[in-house]
């Protein structure tokens, strides 16, 4: 009873809290959604990050080629029509007529053609795709084509990749810019427009409905089909403290939780006027950078595997038993269609002695081991369950505590760990980011990645190349098995648990879309 009291004096406060926090901001008309985002946005240009926040920013602005819908099926966006030789080596590519950027300016296949080749110098599919020889031409205004010198079987997937580092389409003049320098300037032609006049980091983002977006006329079904703007208006306002969002939203300031933090699903399922929406299983990754001791040694990253025990990292994230799994040992999570638990036995159970063992083998020196601990993060409590089990095993660790869009900046950084860099961070891949070998980004990483971690396997390649080039579904399922075997004993990451995130929301209808796990604000109305 006690702790219920505090539990409601809690709420009380943070009631108050939200009330002052949202009441300093402008009143809002019927038709503006304001969303909670899981993070602070701070880069905008989806190719120089894979947070989620930025490719949320990313789907807001900007449309693809293609889309895959709630079952994974590849459907059209931007292209109308398309062809593809018997040989699988010719593509040819018409765009939807009446595209048309946010600047006014018409959407043209040689736009399709650069943003292409920028996204391929960054994405793990495009730099494949580019591996195989394929050439890009421009033939007309609506019309490119791709051209391979060897079979790649992956190039609507490629193309229609929903998460990670999507393929967006932006303009010319901004994808023939250095690649090594983020765009800032959101010119794009998707459903919304970026107000950057608006923008306050820290604070709030604020989009608008883009007048000129003309949606697919099928209807829309999850990252697929029309997206129809029902809004006017959409902010994120970002509330790092879990009690103030929980509470804004209960309290109507807000209408919208990107991702509930685990602990406040009890108090908003008890609200009649709170939708919750299980996503899709998610992953949560703990990934080691490989640049620097002692996780530059496989050892060393495999005695990490050995002081993981899913259930406790689930639980202490707060996730209850309808929305967790207890164990779960496949790299594509155990609900997609290639899991197995093949390499995964000997981790099943926590073992110190033997982690201990490996850590001794790996020539560790007590170096301190630097974990990126983000405190707004839903993930934030897996953090000290890991640092508490890595000094069971005799790490050194040194927890240091910022929020997730420092993480995702100090991730970038190849430097030591003593000179700002990093060790380890954690943090989870929605179902579309784990659920393939390559789509799994740590397992999709050739050497000389750019991704943070910077995992690298010449084995790993190899297998990869061969389930990219393999048509027959039985043996790219056992292909699947033996990256995942190779891929527990060279560890690009490690697997602390699955789980489904859950999205809240208030006063909002046709929410289904987010299943998917991706908060898409079109076709969403407000009650």
């Amino acid at each position: 009873m006690m702790k219920d009291f505090a539990c409601l004096k809690t709420l009380a406060v943070s009631l108050g809290a939200a009330g002052l926090l949202l009441a300093s901001g402008a009143a809002w008309s019927a038709t503006t959604v304001r969303l909670a985002p899981t993070a602070d946005l701070k880069t905008l240009d989806p190719l120089f990050n894979t947070a989620y926040i930025t490719r949320n920013h990313g789907y807001m602005v900007f449309d693809t080629l293609f889309a895959q819908d709630s079952k994974g099926e590849i459907r059209p966006q931007m292209v109308d029509t398309w062809t593809e030789s018997e040989d699988g080596k010719q593509w040819s590519f018409t765009l939807r007529e009446n595209l048309k950027f946010n600047d006014g300016t018409p959407v043209t296949a040689a736009d399709c053609v650069a943003s292409i080749e920028r996204w391929a110098k960054k994405d793990t599919l495009g730099r494949l795709m580019m591996k195989a020889g394929a050439k890009l031409k421009v033939v007309d205004d609506r019309t490119f084509e791709i051209t391979l010198e060897n079979p790649f079987g992956l190039v609507l997937a490629a193309l229609s990749k929903p998460s990670g580092m999507p393929l967006f389409i932006m303009p010319k003049r901004l994808a023939d810019s250095d690649p090594s320098i983020p765009v800032t300037e959101m010119v794009g032609s998707g459903p919304f427009l970026f107000k950057k006049d608006e923008w306050v980091p820290g604070n709030k983002v604020v989009y608008v409905k883009n007048p000129d977006y003309v949606p697919r006329a099928e209807p829309a079904d999850g990252l697929a089909g029309g997206k129809v703007v029902k809004v006017d208006r959409v902010e994120w306002v970002y509330i790092p403290d879990a009690n103030t969002a929980a509470a804004a939203l209960q309290n109507g300031e807000i209408d919208m939780i990107e991702s509930v933090t685990p602990d406040f699903l009890p108090v908003l399922e008890g609200n009649a006027e709170v939708n919750l929406i299980p996503a899709l299983a998610s992953q949560g990754m703990v990934v080691p950078n490989s640049l620097h001791p002692p996780f530059n040694n496989a050892k060393a990253r495999q005695a990490m595997y050995h002081v993981i025990d899913q259930a406790e990292f689930v639980s202490a994230v707060g996730y209850g038993g309808k929305y967790r799994t207890e164990y779960c040992p496949s790299m594509y999570t155990c609900s997609s269609p290639y899991a197995t638990d093949v390499g995964a036995a000997s981790y099943k159970k926590p073992d110190f002695e033997k982690a201990r063992q490996l850590l001794k083998e790996a020539g560790y020196q007590n170096e301190k081991v630097v974990i990126l601990y983000p405190t707004d993060n839903v993930n934030s409590p897996a953090n000290l369950v890991l640092a508490q089990a890595l000094q069971k095993a005799g790490f050194n660790v040194d927890l240091q505590a910022m929020d997730w869009a420092s993480v995702a900046a100090r991730r970038l950084k190849k430097d030591a760990p003593e000179n700002g860099g990093w060790n380890i961070f954690i943090t989870h891949g929605g179902y579309f980011d784990a659920n393939t070998p390559v789509t799994n980004p740590w397992l999709s990483a050739p050497c000389g990645n750019g991704l943070p971690g910077w995992p690298c396997d010449e084995e790993l390649d190899k297998l990869r190349a061969q389930w990219i080039a393999e048509s027959d579904p039985a043996k790219s399922k056992e292909l699947a098995a033996r990256i995942q075997a190779r891929a527990y004993e060279t560890v690009p990451y490690v697997i602390w648990g699955e789980f489904k995130p859950v999205i809240a929301t208030r006063g909002l209808a046709n929410t289904d879309l987010m299943k998917i796990g991706i908060p898409v604000m079109w076709n969403v109305e407000k009650k």
